[in-house]
């Protein structure tokens, strides 16, 4: 079993997940930064929350919730 200092390293979540810095949700989603804000503004995605006076995270499982369920919705017909 790894301990946090070890997954952290290996890029791994810890048990208990990670929060996501924006540059890590624009990765994951394939959205831009705008769109991201915009969407939260919407709430249409998931709220970020404060980690410190300066900086800003969205918690994983709340990202990975929101894309299996737009996973979920059938494709859009071309």
């Amino acid at each position: 079993m790894k301990n946090v200092a070890q997954a952290k390293q290996d890029g791994h979540a810890s048990a208990t997940g990670r929060f996501l810095r924006i540059d890590d949700v624009i990765a994951s989603t394939g959205l831009s930064r705008a769109t991201i804000y915009r969407m939260v503004a919407n709430n249409d995605f998931p709220a970020q929350h404060p980690l410190t006076k300066r900086c800003i995270g969205w918690w994983q499982s709340d990202v990975d919730t929101w894309l299996k369920a737009r996973l979920a919705k059938p494709p859009v017909p071309a």
